[in-house]
């Protein structure tokens, strides 16, 4: 890496993005971190990340908010929690992870045709509307978003699964959902409040 672009990625650095992970659950002990590799090396998708998690974790400590929530590599976080359960400091990178995913959809850095933060988006917006998901409907919604092209590839695998009642078309909801959207309004304000 070259001596200039070091200077252009420090004045990128954003001190108040390192202290907002730092009060996040799990970046308490973020400042601890070995930089051992236990993460990256007990992680099983490191391989196809453009950040290995223990670099996604220094990045995230530095305080270059642009690349870690720009990253691919939390999007690519199955939540299985071989990281945590492998630190050596006991550093809960997967519900870091979490939190960046959830500050990456507020701040629109998500890549916009990618699956994942698309169906998060879908699913929370399903579940508010109707008081629960219908999964059918959820992959509509996000293939409809991703690439329209995939649900006509899909189509077989949904008249077998229409032909075997394993999914049906009718939405689901429940009933009562003004009290599940003023729940889950008070639960973001709150967060909001407890964020600020």
């Amino acid at each position: 890496m070259s001596l200039q672009r070091k200077i252009k990625l420090e004045a990128e650095r954003d001190h108040e993005f390192a202290q907002w992970i730092a009060n996040k659950a799990g970046g308490e002990k973020l400042r601890h971190c070995l930089q051992c590799g236990l993460c990256s090396g007990t992680c099983p998708l490191s391989l196809y990340m453009d950040y290995t998690p223990r670099r996604l974790m220094y990045l995230a400590r530095e305080g270059f908010k642009a690349e870690v929530l720009s990253s691919l590599s939390i999007w690519l976080c199955t939540s299985c929690y071989a990281c945590a359960v492998g630190c050596p400091k006991q550093i809960n990178t997967t519900e870091m992870m979490y939190a960046l995913k959830r500050l990456a959809i507020e701040e629109k850095y998500y890549p916009r045709r990618f699956a994942v933060p698309v169906m998060a988006k879908q699913f929370s917006r399903m579940v508010r509307q109707e008081g629960r998901i219908t999964e059918s409907w959820l992959m509509v919604r996000v293939l409809l978003r991703t690439g329209i092209w995939q649900l006509f590839g899909m189509s077989k695998l949904g008249l077998r699964l229409l032909r075997t009642r394993r999914m049906n078309l009718w939405r689901e909801r429940i009933d009562r959902r003004r009290e599940i959207s003023q729940m889950l309004d008070a639960v973001e304000s709150a967060r909001k409040e407890f964020s600020a």
